[in-house]
């Protein structure tokens, strides 16, 4: 029997899933109807200013260089660009 746990700590055997399955197809949804969160889609804006794609060819060890730091390429290099201006 394998148990499937929730991110809340909770956990579920596979004869639960069944029944609560079997309920739900029957049209009875236990527990209380909860809040909806909606939150925006996409990732957050990095300027408020449109952003322009620029392709750049860099030798294959720098690359390997800026993967070793603990930040995205595109971050890496936006904040070198930024520096340098």
């Amino acid at each position: 029997m394998a148990e499937y746990s929730l991110k809340g700590g909770y956990a579920f055997t596979d004869e639960e899933i069944e029944r609560l399955s079997e309920a739900c197809e029957r049209g009875n949804y236990p527990g209380e109807p909860g809040e909806w969160i909606v939150r925006p889609q996409g990732r957050p804006a990095l300027s408020d200013e449109p952003l322009v794609n620029v392709n750049v060819k860099l030798p294959q060890s720098m690359v390997a260089a800026i993967d070793t730091k603990d930040e995205t390429r595109s971050d890496f290099i936006r904040k070198a660009v930024a520096a340098a201006l």
